[in-house]
Parts: C-alpha cells; structure tokens; sequence
C-alpha cells in the first residue's frame, strides 16, 4: 500500500495496471467522507489495459492529515501525487466533491488534463431547503447520526439497505474536523463563470435521483461548458456504486472515443 507525504498529510493511493501503455492513465478522486473504494468496479475494469491511479484524500480513508480550508488545497495534493508518479497528462475522473476537485485542476493546469469526467458533481453548490436543515442539526445531534443522515439520503430509493450501512460506517470514520470544513469548502467553491474556459473534452456523467446535487444543478453547470457530453443515468448520488456497470460503460465509450450507449 503505496503512501505520499504531502503538506502534513500522508496519502494512501493504488498505483495499477500497465505502465507502457500509449493511453493516458486514469486518475479517480472520490467524494466527501467516502474513500478510494468507491472506484472498486471502474478500478478492475481499467487496469487490466492502462494505467490506473486511485487516492485515498486527505483525512479520508487510510489517508492522513487535515487543516485544508478550500477544494483548491485537495487539487493541489492530487497535482502533487501526480508529479510525485511522473504523470504528465492524464484523464481525471471525479465523484461529487473530487468533480469539483479535478475541476479546479483542470481550471489551473489543463495541460495536465486530457480528458474530464465528472460524476454526480457540479460547479456551484446551491443550497436545497432540505440540506440547510440537515447542516443546521448537525450541532445538535450525535456526528455519527449526522452522516447516516447524509449517506442514507444520498442513494436512490430501493437501494440495498445493509449495504447502505457499510458506507454510513465507512464514512462516520472519516474525522468531524474534516467532515465539516470540507463541507465548508465544498459550500465554498464556485466556477461556474469560469467553466466555459475549459476546453477538455468533458463527460457530465449524473444520477436522475440525486438529491444531494440535484440534477438540474449539474444542468446550470452543462449550459456553461462549450462542448460537454451529458449522461443522465436512473440512479441517485453514489453512482460509483449504485449503477458500477452502467458508469464503467459510460466512462469507457468517452475515454475511447465511442458513442455510450
């Protein structure tokens, strides 16, 4: 299990497949409070035929360290895990938060970037009724209850309730200092005037369900991107895990320049 210190933090990534490949490797940045595991069927797929790099972020997951205040900060050690492997260019893939993460790497440093894709993510957080009132409890009810709160509401109704469980334990280990400044971060990040400066080929990948970052909100995002490619899929925000096949395909066909299907 490969580690990197960066800036306070030690991180914890998978470094897999061919490093001859002609492809540019494919780089997956997970969500808030989730870890690199959320990749598990897009890891095993790709890394048979090209190089695939996975990371646990800062305070998440096997990973350690803490202190980051803005979404710029998380760019800024993936940029770091980047060079610390010698990958020039690369195609990003982010959940959630790691959109908003490999956004603001490609805004800084799109030389780095050769393709985009962002799952379930979106360029400006609007605050929904129903998560004010969420963030507003947080004080006052137990942490771990707070993130079974946040978790339970981000899968699509019918989605399997034991294995919901699993990722409400998996993510109540992530530390309430990061939990919460990170959410702060996320509250604070906003590019959606900035987007249309991007010219990477760019996949909008979104689940229909999706209460955590309304779909409509990625649309906003959509209309600002010269030339994005949309995809909505019958799941809600943890796409990763609630369609793997469907998002694997769906990455696949852009990666390589195919219609999805």
């Amino acid at each position: 299990m490969p580690q990197l210190a960066v800036d306070g933090a030690t991180l914890t990534y998978d470094d897999e497949g061919p490093r001859d490949s002609p492809e540019a490797p494919l780089v997956f940045i997970h969500g808030w409070t989730a870890n690199r595991h959320r990749w598990d069927h897009q890891t095993a797929h790709f890394a048979e035929r090209r190089r695939v790099v996975r990371l646990d972020l800062r305070g998440h997951g096997e990973s350690s360290g803490a202190g980051v205040r803005t979404i710029e900060e998380l760019a800024a050690d993936v940029v770091a895990l980047l060079d610390h492997l010698d990958i020039e260019r690369c195609v990003l893939v982010g959940h959630s938060m790691g959109g908003m993460i490999s956004q603001a790497i490609t805004l800084a440093r799109p030389e780095r970037v050769e393709r985009l894709v962002l799952v379930n993510s979106i360029s400006r957080m609007t605050y929904s009724r129903g998560r004010g009132l969420l963030m507003a409890a947080s004080t006052l009810v137990p942490f771990k209850l707070f993130v079974a709160a946040n978790i339970q509401r981000a899968f699509a109704p019918g989605y399997p309730r034991e294995e919901i469980r699993e990722y409400v334990r998996a993510s109540a280990d992530t530390p309430r200092e990061v939990v919460m400044t990170l959410y702060g971060a996320m509250r604070a990040f906003d590019v959606l005037d900035r987007v249309g400066e991007i010219r990477t080929p760019t996949l909008l990948i979104h689940g229909y369900h999706d209460i955590q970052l309304p779909v409509g909100q990625m649309l906003r995002m959509a209309k600002a991107y010269p030339d994005a490619l949309v995809r909505i899929i019958d799941a809600g925000h943890e796409l990763p895990v609630e369609r793997p096949a469907e998002l694997t395909a769906a990455i696949d066909a852009f990666v390589t320049e195919r219609t999805p299907v």
